[in-house]
């Protein structure tokens, strides 16, 4: 009977050490999973703004080329502008002089 009573205390321990690494096991593969799974988002999100990088530099450059013919055709207008006032403003001097002097306008 002692026998039989060492052979299950025996089968106990040895099913105990068993159930251990098999916790152990599980854990560090959890732990390995979840490593894994980090560095695979990590990679995620440097693959996406790789991805993005080359939409954005398109964005800017279209942003900056807008800009540039913005700039461009307000300068244009404003240059029209200012000859416009010059020519008008002349032309205003002239009526008032020829008011001043007493001579007739011209309606042209």
């Amino acid at each position: 009977m002692t026998d039989m009573l060492k052979l299950l205390l025996d089968a106990e321990l040895q099913g105990e050490a068993k159930v251990r690494a098999a916790d152990q096991e599980r854990a560090r593969m959890v732990q390995h999973a979840l490593d894994d799974a980090r560095a695979r988002e990590a990679g995620f999100e440097t693959g996406l703004a790789q991805l993005k990088q080359p939409y954005l530099q398109q964005a800017e450059a279209r942003a900056e080329q807008a800009i540039t013919d913005l700039t461009r055709e307000y300068g244009e207008r404003q240059q029209l502008l200012r000859k416009q006032a010059a020519q008008r403003e002349a032309a205003a001097a002239e009526a008032a002089l020829a008011l001043l002097l007493g001579q007739p306008m011209d309606d042209a």
